[in-house]
């Protein structure tokens, strides 16, 4: 019951603990002892020796770590047409009172026009070993909406937002197609916001600001259906959703049931990274709605913590899940990635490691 095509049965999300040459050489490079040519060389040295670490431990799917990145989404988004970084309030506070000090601001038309993301995504994929998928990460569209709303859209750019959501949209449909043409046939929107509309905390704070969470996730929904209209047979599309990971912290609670339906059968999506890892995402009922053909990896094992898990626990946990979808339909990830920001969090590297080859022997064991 292994499968030949992603997502794998063992699978990860994508964002790896920065190593210490790396985190070294951006020390160095933000001080202006080095040049970005030497950055690279460094950023290129550990990708290779982490994409071997991975296939050594039986992952498939295998990533860059993001190693290239200091925010998972802020280094996609600010490279597109339209969009800018600012210092300020990132709309992401954690609990604990742990702020991100960036946003992102709309000074124009949303368009693309090719992106850096693109050679990360070639480079992967030209070290990746034969029979190793590469697979590359990127923040879903609604990520440019989310955090700020309408305010972080410079006056007179945008009158109907109709028309921001549909730009939006259309730049991310030529990313895909960028990304194809490159060579990505596994491709991920990573996409928080579908997670936190189940958070009532969250729900409030959009209706206070002029958004109807009632009808947003169906707006979110529409942007992804823009943006994978002309999606390949052959291109898997993968969605990650999580309530927030910045140093181990997290944002939101509350269950999938809100959103379930939305989410497992008006995207065409292929499969759906879910956190499972603590009570704050409830049971498994939700996956009543999942229909055939679509596969959800379930994130048990948490990346918060360097504390292992007990693999019976988590064997239980799949079976539990199995009382609404099928065996088949599911696969084992960690809950998010180690170091969705580039400080990542509060465990070690070798905590991580295990944490990952726990997974590969528990897939084996459970799905042959």
């Amino acid at each position: 019951m292994q499968r030949t095509r992603p997502p794998f049965r063992a699978d990860m999300v994508g964002s790896l603990l920065r190593t210490a040459p790396l985190k070294e050489a951006r020390e160095k490079r933000a001080a202006g002892q080095i040049d970005a040519a030497a950055l690279k060389a460094v950023e290129d040295e550990e990708i290779r020796k982490i994409i071997r670490r991975q296939e050594e431990i039986g992952l498939k799917g295998i990533t860059d770590g993001e190693f290239r990145r200091a925010y998972w989404h802020f280094d996609f988004l600010e490279q597109l047409d339209g969009v800018v970084s600012i210092d300020g309030d990132s709309g992401m506070n954690f609990k604990g009172g742990v702020g991100v000090p960036k946003a992102l601001r709309i000074t124009g038309k949303v368009g693309y026009s090719g992106h850096p993301m693109i050679e990360h995504f070639r480079f992967l994929k030209d070290n990746v070993s034969a029979g190793s998928t590469p697979k590359m990460t990127i923040p879903g569209p609604s990520m440019l909406h989310y955090r700020g709303g309408r305010k972080m859209i410079n006056a007179g750019v945008y009158k109907e937002m109709d028309a921001f959501y549909g730009d939006v949209g259309a730049a991310y449909a030529k990313a895909v197609k960028d990304f194809y043409g490159a060579g990505c046939r596994y491709l991920q929107l990573d996409d928080i916001s579908f997670a936190y509309l189940c958070d009532p905390e969250q729900r409030e704070m959009l209706r206070a600001r002029g958004d109807d969470p009632e009808h947003q996730p169906e707006i979110y929904a529409g942007m992804v259906r823009t943006a994978l209209a002309e999606k390949p047979a052959d291109l898997t599309i993968t969605m990650h959703l999580c309530r927030g990971n910045f140093r181990s912290t997290f944002i939101a609670s509350g269950g999938y049931e809100p959103v379930a339906e939305i989410l497992f059968n008006t995207m065409p999506v292929d499969g759906y990274f879910m956190e499972w890892d603590t009570d704050r995402a409830g049971g498994f009922e939700p996956l009543r709605f999942l229909p055939k053909g679509k596969t959800v990896v379930l994130g048990l094992v948490t990346s918060k913590t360097g504390v292992l898990e007990n693999k019976d626990d988590v064997k239980r946990r799949i079976e539990e899940a199995t009382k609404y979808v099928g065996l088949d339909q599911l696969c084992l990830s960690p809950q998010c990635g180690f170091a969705s920001t580039q400080e990542g969090n509060v465990l070690a590297e070798d905590e991580q490691w295990a944490k990952l080859a726990m997974i590969v022997e528990i897939a084996r064991e459970v799905w042959g």
